[in-house]
């Protein structure tokens, strides 16, 4: 069990340096996307109607998805005031107790955006030509994403393995 828990944690570094690479392609898109339009509008005189749209389409993908990678590599931010002040073997089960409530979060996004994303498919972004569901789609995609690393690093700490330290995922998605 243990074997199949650190596989599936190296598998899931993968998949989130993966998802980092998106969200920086997606990042360099968007300033693409928006040279062009400061291009197309000071010195053609022309601004394209899609690139307000698009950047904005391009930015929630890449802060979304940027986001989940930051739940897995623990650079989100939290309240860690207590963690000083109470005994070191405090620490797990506050991190746990943190970790439940980012899952109910992360699955509070996955619900709640995919009944915007259902509510909204008939509608369409005029400039862009896609339904106005694609402007939920992120949230879906990232609280999947927040959901599957949250569950890993649960299951991590209940085989014993040391996710709570700085170092922790490295040492893991190492071995």
């Amino acid at each position: 069990m243990k074997d199949w828990l650190l596989s599936t944690s190296r598998v899931l570094s993968r998949v989130s340096l993966l998802i980092m690479w998106l969200a920086g392609f997606g990042l360099v898109a968007m300033t693409a996307v928006v040279a062009y339009q400061v291009f197309m509008r000071f010195v053609i005189n022309s601004s394209p109607a899609w690139t307000e749209a698009g950047a904005i389409m391009i930015m929630s993908w890449f802060i979304f998805l940027g986001a989940a990678v930051g739940v897995r590599e623990k650079f989100h931010m939290g309240f860690d005031v207590l963690l000083y002040v109470l005994p070191d073997s405090a620490l797990p089960w506050l991190r746990g107790i943190s970790d439940i409530f980012m899952f109910l979060f992360a699955a509070g996004m996955v619900f709640y955006g995919s009944e915007l994303a259902i509510r909204f498919w008939s509608t369409q972004i005029p400039v862009l030509g896609l339904p106005t569901s694609f402007t939920y789609f992120p949230i879906i995609v990232s609280g999947v994403l927040m959901c599957v690393f949250i569950a890993e690093r649960m299951a991590l700490r209940l085989a014993g393995e040391p996710v709570d330290s700085a170092s922790a995922t490295s040492e893991i998605t190492e071995v």
